[in-house]
């Protein structure tokens, strides 16, 4: 099997194993996909973190207001009693003014917050380093774990204007924020190789050969952003035991200079008569006129 390592611009996002026979077009689908996959278990992820410490979202016309002006304007929240943890919930208002502030008890938030590090865990750019491949199973597998933590907690559901329901069933609005801009549409994706563009009317064989043993880092971007930066020659891990390396090397040389010095032949042990004279004993006789 051919193992990518697939990077956006520098940062490393996670390894996929395929085949050299595969079409540039499906290998463009199924990287996207996991790609795009992980950012949604991020979004859910961080989104479920303010959830067990805040609760459900307020409605989209009390969101930021005080609580004098949801007075003043006579809110309500319908949603806050349908929507009660499982256990009861504990007051903790949100100051940004996003979610209710009956947050789950400490027993369901410990469910959440347990999940959120697992489906983190299995979806991490540290799976890298410990060379372990992430296909789109395991993507789904962190979403149906996320789901079922939420389920526990809220067994009637979230209301529909909440953004982790909204994720859950793909009808998030993400038009105007940060994580609008990372989302690399299918038909809009890239990938390259040693600053060349893996062309879709192409197999991956057409480029790497048919070992199936390579491994290969692959870049994916939006198209129009030309080619990415081609990675360095040597790894930044490299780069800094060289450096470590060089400094070791200039302190022993530093030291060696220092020992250099030859003025320890004026000691008395480093007379090289002075056993003969003792034996002598003409020891310690200094001369001087009378």
């Amino acid at each position: 099997m051919v193992l990518l390592h697939v990077k956006h611009s520098d940062e490393s996002q996670f390894l996929f194993e395929t085949t050299s026979s595969i079409s540039i077009e499906d290998l463009t689908q199924e990287v996207t996909r996991i790609y795009n996959g992980r950012l949604k278990v991020q979004r859910i992820c961080a989104e479920i973190e303010s959830l067990a410490e805040h609760g459900i979202f307020l409605p989209p016309n009390m969101q930021g207001l005080t609580d004098e002006q949801i007075e003043e304007l006579k809110l309500k929240d319908e949603w806050a009693e349908k929507c009660t943890p499982s256990g009861g919930s504990t007051f903790k208002k949100d100051e940004i003014g996003r979610r209710n502030g009956h947050a789950p008890g400490e027993k369901m938030k410990q469910v959440l917050k347990a999940t959120v590090e697992e489906a983190k865990a299995l979806i991490s750019k540290k799976q890298v380093q410990a060379n372990i491949c992430v296909n789109m199973a395991m993507v789904k597998d962190a979403l149906d774990q996320l789901r079922g933590a939420v389920m526990i907690v809220y067994p009637m559901g979230l209301p529909p204007y909440d953004p982790i329901r909204m994720e859950f069933e793909d009808k998030e609005d993400l038009s105007g924020t940060h994580a609008a801009l990372e989302i690399i549409e299918e038909p809009e994706a890239q990938l390259w190789w040693a600053g060349k563009e893996l062309k879709r009317t192409e197999q991956l064989s057409n480029y790497v050969g048919k070992n199936e043993k390579t491994k290969i880092i692959v870049k994916i971007q939006k198209k129009g952003q030309g080619a990415p930066a081609r990675e360095p020659i040597i790894s930044g891990e490299e780069h800094k035991q060289m450096i470590l390396f060089y400094h070791r090397r200039q302190e022993e040389l530093k030291k060696l200079e220092e020992n250099d010095d030859d003025s320890f032949l004026d000691s008395e042990w480093a007379d090289s008569h002075a056993l003969k004279r003792h034996f002598h004993g003409v020891k310690d006789i200094k001369w001087r006129p009378k």
